[in-house]
């Protein structure tokens, strides 16, 4: 069993609590316009474009055709993401949960966890499923960071070694959500209900893009939605601002919320009970 790794970064503490491994696994299933890691969404077709504008020699073609990455004559300059044409990267690569698992156990004792991101990485349950076993065996706690379209209800084995989601809902309205994403968020919806129901629900994410949906409108309507499951596990709420830093270009025009939006639409979660809200 494998799956395309995009990176793997040792300590991140922005990926759940307290310092964690932060895996992204490389395919994606919507489209968000705003999508700030755009490489992560698609698998490399092998068409050279990246090989024929390295300017540092790190990537050629292997024998058999496909495109060959050397780290060590990387130099991070990611001329191979500006000018793929398939939201791809050439710097990726497959690899088993076990080959995974021995990069995250090289962090131990200094993380408290591993968060699986993408990309979206419930593409790929069985592998998270295994991968979190392994962690679990090392007493690491396990989070998913996902967009909500694929049912979790259908992966009993891999809730039971998950600590919990942090979901993204995209935007409340499906008419909107379909604007920002290419799809409805019926499934989100009802994810974060049975992830609420079963205190799985860790952490609930909104990118606010305001002049591409009503997110003052949407932030009302996911705190009115969620807030009756507060009873039963607190939810944590992020609060993103749209930056345009790794927007495709087509995308990278839109507004940026200014601070004191931003915290009114923190408030806004506030007052509907939330405790723990974060503006980033």
């Amino acid at each position: 069993m494998k799956a395309v790794i995009n990176r793997i970064i040792p300590f991140s503490s922005v990926d759940g609590p307290g310092n964690r491994t932060a895996i992204f696994l490389q395919g994606c299933n919507i489209n968000c316009k705003y999508c700030h890691n755009p490489e992560t969404r698609k698998m490399c077709v092998q068409c050279g474009t990246c090989v024929n504008n390295c300017p540092a020699g790190a990537l050629s073609f292997d024998a058999d055709g496909k495109v060959a990455f050397d780290p060590a004559k990387c130099v991070q300059c990611d001329t191979c993401i500006h000018v793929c044409p398939n939201d791809s990267s050439p710097r990726t690569c497959e690899m088993t949960p076990e080959e995974v698992y021995a990069k995250v156990k090289k962090q131990i004792p200094f993380i408290r966890g591993i968060s699986v991101s993408g990309g979206e990485c419930m593409l790929h349950p069985d592998f998270l499923t295994e991968l979190f076993r392994l962690a679990k065996q090392d007493g690491l706690g396990t989070l998913i960071d996902s967009n909500g379209t694929i049912s979790f209800e259908d992966y009993p084995e891999l809730m039971e070694v998950s600590d919990g989601v942090m979901l993204d809902i995209k935007a409340f309205e499906p008419e909107e959500h379909k604007k920002v994403t290419d799809v409805t968020n019926e499934m989100v919806l009802k994810n974060a209900v049975y992830l609420a129901e079963t205190s799985k629900l860790y952490e609930v994410r909104a990118v606010i893009v305001p002049d591409l949906y009503d997110t003052e409108n949407s932030v009302r309507k996911i705190g009115d939605f969620l807030a009756p499951y507060l009873k039963i596990h607190d939810i944590r709420v992020k609060i993103i601002a749209y930056r345009p830093m790794g927007v495709r270009e087509e995308y990278a025009h839109y507004q940026i919320p200014d601070q004191e939006y931003l915290t009114h639409l923190a408030d806004i979660m506030k007052e509907k009970g939330f405790e723990h809200v974060t503006v980033i």
